[in-house]
């Protein structure tokens, strides 16, 4: 189980599930329906190490939480009870796409994806064909440059 939830350890595992367990909780004390689909919604996500385990825990309650905060809009009875509910619902709907950049943006380790699919080269022009890095205004490549290409840059 510490495997599928992303963690190393029993005291890991038990801190997530203790956390999960608690809100799972409706009116009438812990949920075990919805504990069983957070976990699984984990199992799913499969997180990597502590701090994604974590992030998605995290990501699952804000779903289950945005999900009882519709059920409250779609049932409120008066004005003051829709608009707290359409609030809580706004803010929680916001969060999630914002962890799910934030676990992408991890799980890539703040490295962007660039990928150029077309080069022009003009005469006379350099280029590097091969993997190029470029770490503070220095570019690393692993070939040498190639005549008659367009400067990368």
């Amino acid at each position: 189980m510490a495997e599928a939830l992303g963690v190393v350890g029993r005291d890991a595992m038990d801190g997530i599930l203790r956390q999960l367990v608690r809100a799972s909780i409706n009116d009438d004390g812990p949920d075990e329906v919805n504990l069983g689909f957070m976990i699984s919604m984990m199992q799913g996500i499969k997180p990597r190490d502590c701090v994604e385990a974590m992030l998605v825990a995290q990501m699952v309650s804000v779903h289950v939480m945005a999900m009882r905060c519709s059920q409250q809009l779609a049932n409120a009875d008066d004005l003051a009870q829709q608009d707290t509910a359409a609030r809580s619902l706004g803010r929680l709907a916001r969060t999630f796409p914002a962890q799910i950049e934030a676990l992408s943006r991890y799980r890539s380790r703040g490295e962007p994806a660039i990928t150029v699919q077309n080069v022009s080269v003009a005469d006379g022009g350099k280029a590097i064909v091969g993997n190029v890095t470029q770490h503070a205004n220095v570019i690393v490549s692993d070939r040498s440059p190639v005549p008659a290409a367009a400067d990368a840059r």
